[in-house]
């Protein structure tokens, strides 16, 4: 079920609180094994049949990490990634592999046509990010209740935030409603859960009646000049708050149970440059790319040369993660080409003024979100060619949802900073629960938005 639709807003989440709270207050020892139950529950709404997978994932990861804590052979840990990648490649990038197994040899072959279990490239990093560390000797060892519970927990199981073993295995040994500061934790959190649904629902999905019509049009064959760049500009938005809106939701959520999960964007946006971009950007990816893939390769330990050749093929393998298709991959290319040009910018003692700085960033970024919209590289070349103004005549660029979309984005606070800086009182929970009827009402009008970030 969606964040943002009533199944979830007006029975999972208040049924689930009560059960949690309940379990908290009355039988401490079963608050996990809930958490737990009702992780595989909302999993398992979707399409019960990836339950199995979800369920089978757990345990077998969990056994290798148990049979490494008997006998630590490395083997076991490599064999273990490498199912994992296996089962991911298998749903995620068959098809993508056959049709170019076909382009390559001139021929037709029968595509697979696996549906895609949602979640499954971020259950399968939280496997991959443990066991490695596990392998490392920085992981210690986890009862299966609590590693079903770091896996499966439902604010972010299917599109993050990826987090760390580290971050949150700590906290499920807490009991969250005694804290002293309980009541506020679970009032930030509703606010954060609002805030998340705003951004979606009020920003995110409007700026798609710009995006969705350009890039259907530039699939066949023709669009205008205005409606190109009106998609070029209003994309970056669109899946910024999208994407944003639902991590926003997440960390909301999981503080109603006493959890708090890591911030995933810092402003992304008011980035200067494309390095610091990736720091603000979807960070709990870009902290996994670094440390479990860049860092993997040499980094920038053995000199400039495997540097660049660790970044470009870092971003390059980050592109093909979003999306099984050329698009994709080259979309990471071109950011990993970015990347390197900027390290050796710094390197040669270069300096560029803050405002051409974000100017270059924020154009790189909008017009190589092309490839990553686009449905293929035909459709991403019409929409170029219409920007350079080889288009049709079209509308006028409608401005002020992007306006509003790009002062919010690089003028405001992010929604936790928000969230944090404002004072306990009466008129704040009176706006919030405004703003939360006033939501209602519009998913109850429009039509319920699947989050963007669910494809990949």
């Amino acid at each position: 079920m969606l964040f943002n639709s009533f199944a979830f807003l007006l029975a999972f989440l208040p049924c689930a609180l009560v059960l949690h709270w309940m379990a908290e207050r009355f039988a401490p020892q079963w608050r996990l094994p809930l958490l737990v139950v009702l992780s595989l529950a909302f999993y398992a709404y979707w399409d019960w049949r990836f339950l199995p997978l979800l369920m089978a994932s757990i345990l077998i990861n969990w056994t290798v990490a148990r049979l490494f804590g008997h006998r630590p052979r490395h083997e076991l840990i490599y064999g273990a990634i490498a199912v994992n990648l296996l089962v991911l490649g298998l749903f995620k990038y068959a098809d993508f592999a056959i049709g170019l197994a076909g382009e390559v040899a001139g021929e037709t072959f029968t595509p697979l046509r696996l549906a895609l279990p949602l979640g499954i490239s971020f259950f399968t990093f939280h496997h991959i990010m443990y066991l490695t560390d596990l392998k490392a000797g920085r992981a210690p060892q986890f009862g299966l209740t609590r590693y079903a519970l770091y896996i499966a927990f439902f604010p972010q199981v299917l599109a993050g935030p990826l987090v760390r073993w580290t971050e949150i295995m700590h906290q499920f040994d807490e009991r969250p409603y005694l804290r002293p500061d309980a009541a506020e934790r679970f009032a930030r959190g509703l606010m954060l859960l609002t805030v998340g649904l705003a951004k979606k629902v009020f920003i995110g999905d409007p700026l798609s009646l710009y995006v969705n019509p350009a890039y259907e049009a530039a699939a066949n064959g023709a669009v205008s000049v205005q409606a190109a760049w009106q998609a070029a500009l209003a994309f970056p938005f669109q899946i910024y708050f999208d994407f944003s809106g639902y991590t926003d939701m997440a960390l909301g959520i999981a503080l109603l149970f006493g959890i708090v999960l890591p911030q995933n964007f810092e402003s992304p946006y008011r980035a200067t440059s494309l390095q610091d971009f990736w720091r603000r950007w979807h960070m709990t990816l870009s902290r996994f790319l670094r440390d479990y893939l860049y860092i993997g390769m040499g980094g920038n330990r053995y000199g400039l040369a495997l540097q660049l050749f660790a970044l470009f093929m870092t971003m390059t393998l980050g592109g093909l993660w979003h999306g099984a298709g050329l698009t994709f991959v080259v979309w990471g290319m071109a950011h990993g080409a970015g990347l390197c040009a900027g390290v050796l910018w710094r390197k040669a003692g270069l300096r560029m003024p803050t405002l051409a700085g974000w100017t270059l960033t924020f154009a790189f970024v909008a017009l190589t979100f092309v490839l990553f919209r686009a449905t293929s590289f035909d459709a991403a070349w019409t929409i170029y060619e219409a920007l350079l103004g080889f288009g049709p005549d079209g509308e006028r660029i409608k401005w002020r949802t992007i306006a509003l979309a790009a002062l919010v984005a690089m003028v405001g606070p992010t929604a936790w900073t928000f969230v944090h800086r404002l004072p306990p009182s009466r008129w704040v929970a009176v706006l919030t629960a405004l703003v939360f009827v006033v939501i209602m009402f519009k998913i109850g009008d429009d039509a319920n938005y699947e989050f963007i970030y669910f494809q990949f």
